[in-house]
Order: C-alpha cells, then structure tokens, then sequence
C-alpha cells in the first residue's frame, strides 16, 4: 500500500467552483451573492482567494462587471463538467441500477443550430440515457418570452436578451458570420468588404429574428442605420444557390456554410474591420437547473470543430 501514490490535492473545492460559475453567469458580486445566498463580502473573498490559490486572475474588473479571463473561461468550462460529473457519481452510488429520467423542452434560436443538434443528440444519449428532450421548433423566432412563460426548458441563443431573474446563462460556444459570393462576382477579386459593399449590394440570409437582425447592424454599422436590399431565404441551400447565381452576397455562419464550398464557385468574404463573431449561450429556467447543467456537458462535448468554446 505504500507504493500507491495518493491522488492530487486541488487547490480548489466544489465551493469556489460554485463562486466563479455564478460570477460568470451573474456578471457582479452583488447578483452573484443573491444566487449563492451569501453576502456580497463573502463572494468577494471567496473569488480573491480562489485567485489567490491558483496565481491568475480569473476575472476583469470593468465598468460593466466581472468579465472572465482566459483562464476564468477555462476554469467556467471545467467547472461545470466536474460539477456535473461529481453529481452523476454522487446518483450512480445513490441508486446504481436506474438512470435518472430528464425530460427536456428544447429550442434554438438560430435555425442553423439545428443542422448540428441532431449528429450531437447521439451523444447526449449516449451520456445522459435518461434524456428525454424534444424540440419546439414553433419558438425558433421568439424563444426567450417562451422560456420565461415556462413553455420551454432550454434555449440555445445567439444575441436574444435575456431577463435577470429565473433563468441561468452560460457561454456555449461563438462562431464566425461570414460572407459569401459567387467567384464571378464583382467582389470576388476584393481582399475584404466594407461596409459601403453591403449597401450596394442585396444581402441574402435566412429568417433570422429580431434580435440577431439588430446585432448584425450594431456590429458592422455601429450607430447607423443604412437602408439595406434583404433577401430572407428559407434554407441555408436556397441562400447559396441565389449567391451562386450573382444576384447577392450570402451571410451565413462558417461552420454551416464550409460543406458547401468545395466546389470552387464560392467565395468566402471577410470585413475589413475584422471577424464577426457571434457568442452562442446555453439559457435555462432554474427549475430545471440540475437537468440543464447535465445538458450543457454533453452539448460542451459535441462543439463543432472550429468553433471557440466558451
């Protein structure tokens, strides 16, 4: 027995992870504090030790709240897994012969989350045999009044608001908007786009909601509103093919839009200002919470290649 070397000792507990996923999720100590019902000094201390143990920074203090770090974004990632983990272990020594039943109400926000949910619905099975989730495609445009009238359990949003109280977020993964158009198009031999190249030219996307629509603008326009020509198309297939065609550019997502290239007569475009990014979260009503960090572990697992985690 004294060969056998004894386990790592961490320098973290399932209370600091407990502290730093409910910062990251409340963005203030004062939020953070009213989940963890604790005092605001509490949460404080709880997250300069825990920073202290470690000898990083894990979150920036700015003036619009906590904001992870790289390595605050690695440890909210890992934390949620091993906490997930942990309470599997803790059920499978509870009760080793059932698996526990989750019945899950799910929507995406994007309708182009839907190409890639089913491929990663054979893993959550796998991991979570007691999952039962079906999907309310019928709340794709507006999934967040949905969600806080209790109609859904889950949504997988883009760039939806989401309400302080009764639902928890977390950060999912992010992937690139990007642009497309035919190789014989007049902006095909361009380097990047500016934004005066999308106000000459018809944008074709799909039926994207609300929000996502002003994101877009935001991010590329800033405080402009332009009057842009929109061709909203049903099908990512329809999108490229009227692209193809010459008759617009397609913005569409990367990790969508990539098995579609590889014929040489589309060309992918990026802006001149930089990648566009769109975060992706996972948002859930709490009383689902612990189904819902079960689910957020096995999707975690089943992020497309390519895409930024976190």
């Amino acid at each position: 027995m004294d060969d056998i070397a004894p386990p790592p000792a961490p320098r973290l507990d399932v209370r600091d992870l407990r502290v730093v996923l409910a910062l990251a999720s409340a963005g203030t100590t004062a939020r953070a504090s009213a989940v963890l019902h604790l005092t605001q000094p509490a949460v404080s201390r709880a997250l300069l030790a825990a920073e202290e143990r470690l000898g990083t920074r894990l979150f920036d203090r700015t003036p619009r709240g906590l904001v992870p770090t790289p390595a605050g974004q690695e440890l909210v990632a890992g934390a949620t897994r091993l906490l997930v983990e942990l309470g599997d272990l803790e059920h499978r020594v509870r009760a080793p012969v059932a698996a526990p039943s989750i019945r899950l109400r799910l929507v995406c926000e994007c309708y182009t989350a839907y190409h890639w949910l089913p491929s990663a619905l054979v893993t959550l099975r796998k991991s979570l045999p007691g999952l039962h989730l079906s999907l309310a495609v019928e709340h794709t445009q507006d999934p967040v009044p949905a969600l806080v009238a209790g109609e859904l359990d889950v949504a997988l949003l883009t760039t939806a608001s989401v309400p302080r109280t009764g639902i928890e977020t977390r950060p999912l993964f992010s992937d690139e908007i990007i642009f497309v158009v035919a190789a014989s198009h007049p902006l095909a031999s361009r380097r990047v786009l500016t934004r005066e190249d999308l106000r000459a030219t018809p944008l074709l996307t799909g039926q994207t909601p609300a929000a996502e629509s002003q994101w877009f603008m935001t991010q590329v326009f800033g405080r402009e509103r332009p009057r842009l020509r929109v061709e909203r198309l049903p099908l990512t297939e329809a999108i490229l093919d009227v692209a193809r065609a010459g008759l617009g550019v397609a913005v569409l997502s990367e990790w969508i839009t990539t098995p579609h290239l590889g014929k040489g007569d589309l060309v992918v475009k990026r802006l001149a200002s930089g990648p566009l990014r769109r975060p992706w979260r996972m948002a859930w009503r709490k009383e689902v919470g612990d189904a819902a960090l079960r689910l957020l572990a096995a999707l975690e697992s089943t992020v497309p290649r390519g895409l930024a985690v976190g």
